[in-house]
């Protein structure tokens, strides 16, 4: 298998040698190869928000404009069998529900491959698969939703549950009035919506993935509904991941049901994934892109953040002539 160093002394060759869309090249020869392997179609989705620290969190997100970029990549596709390719941080939850909705509407059978991290509502999409591919370095993470509050601070990312229950803490503690002072300033900050949004959030999450778990994964199985009730209050509790970046294993996702496919039982297949990923995160460091969406057939929907301009004779290396150490 070609590792991260290999895929970049790939690429450098590639340069030297003035390939042009080396990266392209690079990134949709595996792609190929994946395809090639398994006959099933192919689409990657990634997102750099590991790579452009800088470039707008919203370019990076899963949200509506997605759907233009999956019409675009599955155009042509044949087949009814589909294996997704997911690295992103998240998005909207209601963006997730339109991608769910029409890639079910064209594919019966979906494999989510994760190469590294599906989180948030990447975990949601994960959860409308027939089964989830994880290798020991794969990772989801909570479903529990995160609401934008205004602060005196600024804006702010809260759990919606983490309001709920700061709100239930203050009005225990506001019976006595010697505390109400001390509570005063935070909870002048709660808009008149707030607890009901963060309600709302918390059901429509639990939900979304419940209904998924049960119609895919789960669609056979006698206990299904069951199963898919359980498994949706556990992504969406924030007590029990008590940070919404927090890393879900492999290990953990097996231990609550979830059909998981272990990357490392198919040698060929870990082999081409990982260099698609590995790939795509170059493109990531070595190009203006920070979204990809992209099919076997190099038919691609990229979205590119262009850099703050450099000071004069500042220069950045991003291929150094020189092998990885």
């Amino acid at each position: 298998m070609p590792i991260w160093s290999e895929i970049l002394a790939e690429l450098e060759g590639s340069r030297q040698q003035g390939v042009p869309d080396f990266f392209d090249g690079v990134r949709r020869k595996y792609l190929l190869q994946l395809y090639r392997h398994t006959g099933r179609n192919v689409i990657l989705y990634a997102s750099g928000w590991q790579q452009k620290s800088e470039a707008p969190g919203a370019a990076m997100l899963i949200g509506d404009e997605d759907i233009h970029a999956l019409m675009e990549v599955t155009h042509g596709l044949q087949g009814s069998n589909l294996d997704l390719i997911l690295h992103s941080p998240g998005g909207s939850p209601e963006a997730a529900e339109a991608i769910v909705s029409y890639l079910r509407s064209r594919f019966s059978h979906i494999r989510v491959i994760v190469p590294n991290l599906a989180m948030s509502a990447a975990t949601m999409i994960s959860c409308a698969a027939d089964e989830i591919v994880l290798g020991k370095h794969s990772f989801l993470g909570p479903t529990d939703p995160q609401i934008l509050l205004l602060t005196s601070l600024g804006a702010r990312l809260v759990p919606a549950q983490a309001v709920l229950d700061q709100f239930d803490k203050a009005q225990k503690e506001c019976a006595d009035p010697g505390k109400l002072s001390t509570w005063l300033p935070m909870l002048s900050q709660y808009g008149p919506d707030l607890l009901v949004r963060c309600e709302v959030a918390l059901a429509m999450s639990k939900e979304l993935v419940k209904t998924w778990l049960e119609a895919y994964m789960f669609n056979a199985e006698e206990d299904g509904q069951q199963k898919a009730e359980a498994i949706s209050k556990w992504f969406a509790k924030h007590q029990n991941f008590k940070s919404h970046s927090r890393h879900i294993s492999r290990d953990d996702l097996e231990d609550q049901g979830l059909v998981v496919t272990r990357l490392e039982n198919d040698e060929k297949l870990q082999d081409a994934s990982l260099s698609v990923f590995h790939a795509t995160t170059h493109t990531f460091t070595g190009t203006p892109a920070v979204k990809i969406v992209e099919n076997q057939t190099g038919r691609a929907f990229i979205k590119h953040h262009a850099p703050p301009q450099m000071p004069p004779g500042f220069q950045i290396d991003l291929m150094p002539n020189q092998p990885p150490v």
